[in-house]
């Protein structure tokens, strides 16, 4: 059982998975860096200095013994107030736009470049020519 799970396991799809998911998490990290420190801010600066990422609705009341800012949506969130996080939210779709349009052209440019290497084995395995078969069968014709 030991040698099939090793023999499993080295498989060159499991490995080409295996990193696929440790760079996709990598990717991930530097899109949710995009959204949050460059896109949003954008967003905020052009709807009057708003901060999405703290756009909130409070749904739940404020604990007594709570001594924040009523405004403040980490520490809203952290001290338990039932809450909806839109802006939380917008930025994770931004998050999955982002990831799924990337990930959209590395499939339409992976489709492509395979296109073009089936395009080319096709090419090599098409064999001889009907002149050449022709060819060859007059000339064992003419052997008989």
């Amino acid at each position: 059982m030991f040698g099939e799970f090793r023999d499993f396991v080295t498989r060159g799809n499991v490995i080409d998975l295996a990193v696929a998911v440790i760079i996709g998490g990598a990717f991930a990290t530097i899109t949710t860096s995009l959204t949050e420190d460059i896109i949003m801010p954008v967003v905020g600066w052009i709807f009057g200095g708003a901060d999405l990422s703290t756009l909130f609705i409070r749904l739940g009341d404020i604990p007594v013994d709570y001594a924040g800012s009523p405004e403040d949506y980490a520490a809203l969130k952290e001290a338990g107030v039932a809450m909806i996080g839109l802006g939380a939210f917008i930025t994770v779709i931004i998050n999955f736009i982002i990831l799924a349009f990337v990930i959209f052209l590395m499939v339409r440019q992976a489709n492509k470049m395979m296109a073009k290497k089936e395009a080319e084995e096709a090419e090599e395995d098409t064999g001889p020519s009907e002149i050449d078969l022709l060819t060859e069968i007059r000339d064992a014709l003419k052997k008989e």
